[in-house]
């Protein structure tokens, strides 16, 4: 298991995004919109507007993003040159630090709408502004979304909370925990989101028990989140690593190499949402790329093929020898594990779930990339431990040498291609992957109904796997012949057509599009005392949205659940600064994320799905909003 490791392990110097490294300081909580940048209006003395933003220290605002516009219609604004900065959200760009002025020239009656937005540094970057210019009285207002009156001037989105019947409020563009136990009341003079919250997970923890309590339960998480899906392939490749040890494997080397690995992994994990939480960029983006899920698809099948002997991979030496010297304390085997245990973090980092979601949150809003860094350690650590009880007692359970360790083997190489295939099944033509699953266990009848065992009760149990391994596939094969794409349910396209459909199913859901804070308030003004509204945050490059809108949005079941709502997707694939003011101001950490509004505009409690959707918590969600 020493082969193209190495290559492995460049794989996730190529996902991780560029760091620069952390700030000196935490930024602290940003500032309202009015306080960091203060606008005044005037006039100069040839009667041209001018506007100019008194900047707080350790704020900038952007150049090119300043704008005026009267009925549709741009208008020519002067801005001098700015300091040229290497923006982590735009790239290269020209910012104003201290002071800001931009004149219009161009006469104007009436009112204008003038645009500007700017950033903390090293901190958040606000939701692009709007400010009403009355080019008489040179007065200002924030608009109002919803057609109503002005807001005063530097009122800005703002999110509330209740706690013992006193309310308090802070900017949304300056997230800020609510007290442990709080309900929502989320109303905003800008924004209009009302959002069932109860404060962020890792705030919430902080609140009742301090670091302690955090650095305790996110291990816990991580167990409880041992069995899903996102952790099933870490099996075969642990696995597969023990293996190869051959008859040096006992049940302390076992312990000492699976614990090397869940170590390894645990630590990629949390230099991964550490490096996402300095850089500003999201962890899904990087992780859940098609191009990062079909490498890892090919390296799969790459260690399959291995296992199945008709290669043996080999680092070559000057990369062995460069290994070597830099983890001299490991010995060969150990090295291997540990470098296989960092790669496997890719596999993992990709699955957006409620602990993960709330630790990038916490990071991306308070700067503090410690205590999120080390809790995403402790997620690993918690979903590892599963892995070194399997590696101690496969220390003992495992055979030796001779015939029954090439079998073992060719069982260890159908589990990576299983892998392979999962890995790679939200990149397939729908129904490619049904044929994949139903080759791959034919294969596996095959191999059991050839192998020789010398115990006749071993050997039968294995046939009556091998023979319910082919009846399966040959089942899967027809299903994807027919058109079926769910490998749980094949043959659904031929009870369908046999009038089996159920009764009442809708059409293919149909979602609006929305990527902006203005044009979702909107959406849910327009159905405000009509119907619920679904907002599902998605992206081309979201690897789990695919699996979503493949095998669950088709259901008949979900579509009926869904058939009363407004349903309206946020694509984040061009990801930009409207789609970033938007997550920050729905809490959002990443796709796949849906979030219920019932018919009043509000939040339903409880409703919120992160990550992984199945057709039942989808409907659940979906009945429980209903009913408000």
């Amino acid at each position: 298991m020493k082969t193209v490791l190495f290559a492995a392990w460049a794989l996730v110097a190529l996902a991780l995004p560029p760091v620069a490294g952390p700030a000196s300081a935490s930024p602290g909580v940003p500032l309202p919109v009015s306080e960091a940048f203060q606008l005044e209006v005037t006039r100069d003395r040839d009667g041209a507007l001018v506007f100019s933003w008194d900047i707080a220290p350790g704020y900038y605002l952007y150049r090119e993003h300043l704008g005026a516009r009267q009925d549709d219609t741009d208008l020519p604004l002067t801005t001098p040159p700015g300091t040229a900065k290497d923006d982590p959200t735009f790239g290269s760009m020209e910012v104003y630090y201290d002071s800001a002025t931009a004149t219009l020239a161009t006469p104007v009656f009436g009112t204008l709408d003038l645009t500007f937005q700017g950033c903390q540094d090293d901190g958040l970057c606000y939701a692009p502004e709007i400010r009403h210019v009355d080019a008489q009285t040179l007065e200002v207002s924030a608009p109002d979304s919803f057609g109503g009156a002005p807001a005063a001037l530097g009122e800005g989105p703002q999110i509330a909370w209740t706690t013992g019947g006193e309310t308090a409020s802070a900017p949304s563009s300056a997230p800020s925990a609510a007290p442990a136990g709080s309900t929502s009341a989320v109303s905003t003079s800008g924004s209009d989101f009302e959002l069932a919250r109860t404060g962020g997970l890792v705030e919430g923890l902080l609140a009742r028990g301090g670091v302690a309590l955090v650095l305790v339960s996110f291990p816990l998480f991580g167990l409880l989140l041992a069995f899903t899906p996102c952790v099933f392939p870490m099996y075969p490749i642990l696995a597969g690593a023990l293996a190869r040890e051959g008859d040096t494997l006992t049940a302390w080397r076992g312990f000492v190499l699976s614990s090397i690995y869940v170590v390894s992994l645990a630590t990629a994990f949390g230099l991964l949402g550490a490096a996402a939480g300095w850089s500003g960029q999201n962890l899904q983006m990087v992780l859940q790329s098609p191009v990062t899920s079909g490498v890892l698809a090919v390296l799969f099948a790459v260690l399959a093929l291995s296992m199945f002997g008709v290669f043996e991979l080999q680092l070559p030496n000057a990369w062995t020898n460069w290994v070597s010297a830099r983890t001299g304390g490991l010995g060969g085997s150990k090295r291997s594990t540990a470098l296989l245990g960092f790669t496997s973090a890719l596999i993992v980092g990709p699955c957006v779930t409620v602990p993960l979601a709330g630790a990038l949150l916490y990071i991306a809003q308070t700067a503090d990339v410690a205590l999120g860094a080390a809790a995403l350690f402790g997620l690993g650590l918690g979903k590892g431990i599963p892995l070194i009880v399997m590696g101690t007692l496969g220390g003992q359970a495992l055979p030796r040498a001779g015939a029954w360790m090439e079998g073992v083997k060719r069982v260890f190489g159908f589990g990576f291609l299983a892998t392979a295939i999962w890995t790679a099944a939200p990149l397939l033509p729908p129904g490619v992957d049904l044929a994949l699953w139903a080759a791959l266990l034919i294969a596996v009848a095959s191999f059991a109904f050839s192998a020789a065992l010398p115990n006749a009760t071993a050997l039968a149990s294995l046939r009556a796997l091998g023979g319910l391994a082919l009846v399966y596939g040959v089942i899967l094969l027809v299903g994807a012949s027919a058109g079926g794409t769910d490998p749980l349910k094949p043959l659904a396209p031929l009870a369908q057509r046999g009038g089996a459909t159920a009764p009442g199913s809708a059409e293919d859901l149909r979602f609006a599009a929305t990527g902006s804070i203005p044009d979702l308030q909107a959406r849910l003004a327009a159905a405000k005392g009509e119907r619920p509204t679904m907002v599902y945050f998605t992206a081309d490059w979201c690897v789990t949205c695919r699996t979503i809108e493949r095998s669950v949005f088709p259901d008949p079941q979900v579509k009926r659940s869904l058939a009363a709502f407004q349903l309206v997707k946020a694509d984040l694939s061009d990801f930009d600064a409207e789609n970033a003011a938007l997550m920050r101001t729905l809490q959002v950490a990443g796709p796949p994320t849906m979030i219920f509004f019932d018919a009043a505009g509000r939040e339903a409690a409880d409703t919120r799905l992160v990550g992984t959707v199945t057709v039942d918590t989808l409907t659940r969600s979906a009945r429980t909003t209903e009913r408000l």
